[in-house]
């Protein structure tokens, strides 16, 4: 089960899958533009085996959501929902920044929410609240104006619950490629959204992929993985722990140890054993493990440059000093510092946002933040002087260009 690897076992099987199933999503993309709210009913049958009248969830059935879950447990999520709150609120951008930067010029970014996004919360296997809160807060924080969610039925009370409390607009009824392409094409009963975000299975990634022609998207996201750099210092029993919690999510879920003790890798393996034996998602979690493993690196600099490649959704950072390493990571999407920072913190409680990249995008993209739901507007104020000051060089590189017409709409202001 607990397999060495090479390093680039990780490039070679964490690749996007979603060229696999590009044909039939486009198919079903097809259906929705051309069949709209009917489209809808006959996937989500097909698919779901659900029979829908109405998309759209009604206050009276969130209500009904409330009266099913415990109020320890709603407890619970309000205060998840405030820690993420409170860490978003940190990341947002002034509405408006002006500075002088020379005399007569005055330049600055003026920031702006989007109008309508649209939030893909996934269902199936298990229920996300937590992804409904780490989707629609950000979103809120923004200051989005319509703020929506998409999840498969039948949608969980708690999944519910949590995107009231979060503060879903609208939530509708609708999973997998029909959901990502009503939200991006609109139909009869749902308005089209400027952006997707959120996390979901290699249909849902192919959509928004495929969608991004006519809307925005995050990124591509799951399924889940997790790499961990640990050296001698660490607890096997933690690591283990980690590589578990990652595994249990899906069978196409991935967990990688890099480590320089072949001792440590051993006694996570045997760890690992152990724990699987108990879990109530074994068989889950044995499949994801053919996907997941240790590679020995020479040095814990070694193991930093292999992870960087790999540049995973999650890294753990298990090492005498961490910080060290920290310095030496480029590409991750959410990074978990010492022995007692599972990334089961990040998930539920800290208030970081656990949509993340994955398959090696974190290379380029970051995790979902405030500033995935805005956009910026540069501005540019001058006076005369700062006109003066100026005017020698838009001359001289709209000449160079052969664009007179722009030098003289900066002359003509000059000639007295």
């Amino acid at each position: 089960m607990w397999q060495q690897m090479d390093e680039g076992f990780w490039q070679k099987n964490r690749v996007s899958k979603t060229d696999d199933v590009s044909e039939s999503v486009l198919e079903i993309i097809d259906q929705v533009r051309k069949g709209g709210d009917k489209a809808l009913r006959e996937l989500t049958a097909k698919f779901d085996k659900a029979d829908l009248k109405s998309f759209r969830v009604t206050r009276d059935e969130i209500d009904e959501a409330y009266d099913r879950v415990s109020p320890e447990l709603v407890e619970e999520l309000e205060n998840a929902a405030a820690s993420i709150e409170d860490f978003h609120m940190m990341q947002r951008p002034r509405d408006l920044w002006l500075t002088e930067v020379s005399p007569g010029v005055t330049l600055g970014v003026k920031s702006v929410p989007l109008e309508r996004v649209g939030c893909y919360v996934p269902g199936g296997r298990a229920s996300y609240p937590s992804t409904a809160l780490m989707c629609v807060i950000p979103a809120k924080v923004a200051g989005v104006d319509e703020v929506i969610c998409c999840t498969p039925p039948p949608v969980s009370p708690l999944t519910l619950v949590a995107m009231d409390i979060a503060g879903a607009d609208e939530i509708y009824k609708l999973g997998g490629t029909q959901a990502v392409a009503a939200m991006a094409l609109g139909t009869e009963s749902i308005e089209p959204v400027q952006k997707i975000v959120g996390p979901g299975n290699v249909y849902v990634t192919a959509a928004k992929t495929l969608l991004r022609n006519v809307v925005e998207i995050d990124f591509p996201a799951g399924p889940s993985e997790i790499g961990i750099i640990a050296d001698g210092t660490a607890d096997p029993r933690f690591v283990a722990a980690d590589i578990i919690a990652q595994a249990e999510h899906d069978p196409s879920s991935a967990a990688v140890l890099v480590t320089n003790s072949p001792g440590l890798a051993e006694a996570v393996g045997k760890e690992i054993e152990a724990a699987v034996k108990k879990s109530d998602r074994r068989k889950i979690i044995t499949e994801a493990m053919k996907n997941s493993g240790y590679i020995i690196a020479d040095t814990i600099e070694h193991a930093a440059a292999i992870m960087n490649e790999m540049a995973p959704e999650h890294l753990s950072i298990q090492t005498a000093d961490a910080f060290s390493v920290l310095s030496m990571v480029r590409n991750a999407g959410s990074i978990f510092i010492g022995p007692y920072t599972p990334v089961a913190a990040g998930d539920y409680a800290s208030g970081t946002n656990h949509v993340l990249p994955t398959a090696g995008h974190a290379k380029t993209c970051s995790g979902l933040n405030v500033a995935h739901f805005m956009k910026t507007s540069t501005v540019q104020m001058l006076t005369r002087e700062g006109l003066e000051e100026l005017s020698d060089t838009i001359d001289a590189i709209a000449s160079a260009e052969g664009l007179t017409a722009h030098g003289r709409s900066a002359s003509v202001r000059l000639d007295d």
